[in-house]
């Protein structure tokens, strides 16, 4: 372990590795571990990591776990402020992850205030409130849930096994560091030449064309951000994701423009207006017909999705909730080595109680009658702790990043609607709402809970305290928040989050917020296309019955819904670099001759998930950072080009798919090397 070689004493607290790979500490020796510099350092990797899913979640609809990249800048900025402990790594792996769990949780939930127009910005206040209590709800609710999981049950946790090993071999971190700062950089170079910066390159390389009344189309975003998600995805992922695209875009739009446009007289007329009508512009008349109708396939195979993971995981729910209450019952003794100290019960009450009572409050501010907002924080406390339960086992079962935490959110706003439905009637105007503030506190302390878990598995690997890996994500939780607000309005105001606007003709989609929105206010007498969401849940159902299929003859290969759901709903742009990526991982494993199920995967992907992770965090704060003057000036175009250095629409977009090779080439180039 080159992180602990120049200090004697703190080698000395080490025994040796177990046999199953958990190292031996001294019961008497805790090596530092909650240090002031490891502390500054995990916010500010949280507050950056916020920024950067946030951005990713609202464009794709995806995020991605990050305790790998924090722990190797962790290694190499402490390596250079002297020499940092593999505890103080395993800290800032552990802070800095909980930016990217908050910034899924509100991604998936908040945006749909904005998009059911009860705000016309994101209030600071609120959003704090939600995000940070749900954040800090999620780590308590989660606390009873490690002994079970973790040392009884012995879950994989994935991500924080792979986390481990990075922090226990320890080896050239400033590579790591390299690394990951030179695919951001030309992340982040690639953002800035695109449409929202330079306008040098397009975003997207597309053509569409009609055949008398069907409507052709094929593009690819250009985006190395989503390149870099399909490497860390895999291929799997990507073909499902690509499938659903496939179904939507390339079935489904020619379908609806031959047999179903000119029955709808309000798509075509807007069609005429906007497109030119049958014959003309192709893509918008492709992006009309996707925008009212087709994406509400992708809600209905989302919303089946959703009901049948929690149906599928009824085992996994009750033992995760049964491990909790348990664990809950049987308290701790004081006598415990460090190595197996949570937060004692008594303080988990207390927070649990001081936690609750402002989201009673915030509850009872929006619908302003005690009997209704007293049984949105008693749906709320028991979905949380149900839900975080079942996160935090699915995490142990298939990682954090393949959570079903929207299929979790979906089934608390169902649940909550119905029920406000009884209290407030299904005209009321505040229903919808009040919904999805119950979900949003839900989906915040799930996805922390999920993310706890994963940390604490890396914790238990190296000789960790949990109780102080437990305060360091409440702190990272935390510190995400109060910049949840400020990187969502500023998004909001330069690209637009959710809603087609004259302003913002392409926003970013945020799609599962979106389809909260929908669920939401379809509930409480909202219009919806039903027999498109109807079909859709159909398409979902047979997606779940293939699945199934596979599950059954032990497929490797699997189709999980709510990713084809995402796809179908997505446009198939955005789908296409996902799946490039996955097949640059899988031209990766092909090369060392390792599968899906290899215990060395992890290792043989370690150089090209860095890479990958760099082009997300480069791209996305790149996009954050362009947003800033576009808002100061009140012009999209104001980083432009002067139109003589512009090259012309053909040439600007082979530009991009020659960037876009040359990422690739990159990618695996730099994920075959072996240093």
């Amino acid at each position: 372990m080159g992180c602990l070689q120049s200090n004697a004493e703190l080698r000395a607290a080490y025994r040796g590795p177990f046999p199953k790979g958990k190292y031996r500490m001294n019961q008497t020796v805790s090596p530092p571990q909650l240090t002031l510099r490891a502390v500054l350092l995990a916010i500010v990797l949280a507050v950056i990591l916020a920024a950067a899913n946030t951005y990713l979640g609202l464009f794709a609809g995806l995020t991605i776990a990050s305790a790998i990249p924090a722990a190797v800048v962790s290694m190499g900025v402490l390596r250079a402020l002297g020499g940092g402990t593999i505890l103080e790594n395993n800290i800032v792996q552990t802070g800095a992850s909980a930016g990217s769990s908050i910034a899924s949780g509100v991604i998936f939930t908040i945006p749909a205030l904005v998009i059911l127009g009860y705000w016309d910005d994101f209030k600071y206040s609120w959003v704090l409130a939600i995000a940070g209590l749900g954040g800090l709800l999620g780590v308590l609710f989660s606390v009873p849930l490690r002994r079970s999981l973790i040392v009884d049950q012995g879950l994989a946790f994935p991500e924080g096994k792979a986390a481990a090993e990075v922090l226990k071999t320890g080896e050239n971190p400033g590579q790591g560091i390299k690394l990951l700062a030179g695919s951001a950089i030309l992340g982040g170079l690639i953002k800035l030449a695109a449409g929202s910066g330079l306008r040098l390159i397009p975003d997207t390389a597309q053509v569409a064309a009609w055949f008398g009344k069907t409507i052709g189309y094929a593009g690819t975003n250009l985006s190395p951000a989503l390149f870099g998600v399909g490497y860390i995805v895999g291929l799997n992922i990507g073909i499902v994701v690509f499938a659903g695209g496939f179904i939507g875009w390339n079935i489904a739009i020619p379908l609806y423009s031959t047999f179903f446009l000119e029955s709808d007289p309000q798509l075509m007329q807007s069609i005429i207006a906007g497109c030119g009508g049958i014959g003309g512009d192709a893509e918008c008349a492709a992006g009309a017909i996707w925008s009212a109708q087709i994406r509400y396939l992708g809600v209905g195979a989302m919303l089946i999705g959703g009901v049948w993971t929690l149906i599928s995981l009824r085992k996994s729910l009750f033992s995760g909730v049964k491990s909790g209450m348990a664990v809950a019952k049987a308290g701790g003794g004081a006598n415990l080595a460090h190595t197996e100290r949570d937060i004692p019960m008594k303080y988990i009450g207390i927070g649990l109680i001081l936690f609750t009572l402002p989201l009673l409050a915030l509850y009872q501010a929006i619908v302003g009658q005690w009997t209704v907002s007293v049984p949105m924080t008693v749906i709320m406390v028991v979905a949380g702790f149900l839900f975080v339960s079942v996160s935090a086992y699915m995490a142990g079962l298939v990682g954090s990043s393949n959570n079903p935490v929207s299929g979790i959110t979906i089934a608390t706003i169902l649940f909550a609607a119905l029920v406000l439905v009884l209290l407030l009637g299904r005209d009321s105007s505040i229903g919808a709402v009040a919904a999805i503030m119950i979900g949003a506190v839900v989906c915040c302390a799930a996805c922390i809970g999920g993310d706890n878990l994963q940390d604490l598995k890396a914790g238990y690997i190296v000789g960790a305290t949990p109780w102080k890996q437990q305060v360091m994500l409440a702190i990272g939780a935390v510190s995400a928040a109060l910049v949840m607000a400020p990187v969502l309005n500023i998004l909001a105001k330069a690209y637009g989050i959710g809603v087609v606007s004259e302003a913002h003709p392409n926003p970013l989609l945020a799609p599962q917020a979106t389809l909260m929105a929908s669920v939401a206010k379809g509930i409480f007498g909202g219009e919806l296309p039903w027999t498109t969401i109807g079909i859709g849940a159909g398409i979902g159902a047979a997606i779940i019955a293939f699945d199934s299929w596979l599950q059954a003859r032990k497929a490797g290969f699997r189709v999980p819904v709510l990713a084809c759901a995402v796809g179908i709903y997505l446009p198939i742009e955005l789908s296409v670099p996902i799946l490039a990526g996955g097949i640059v991982a899988w031209m990766v494993e092909r090369k060392f001759g390792v599968k899906a199920d290899d215990p060395e995967r992890e290792k043989v992907h370690q150089r090209g998930m860095l890479f990958g992770a760099g082009l997300i965090t480069g791209e996305a704060l790149m996009g954050i950072g362009i947003a800033v003057p576009i808002v100061v000036a009140g012009s999209a175009d104001v980083l432009a080009l002067p139109e003589a250095l512009q090259l012309g629409e053909q040439a600007a977009q082979w530009l991009g798919l020659a960037l876009l090779a040359l990422t690739a080439v990159l990618l695996y180039r730099t994920a075959i090397k072996r240093t």
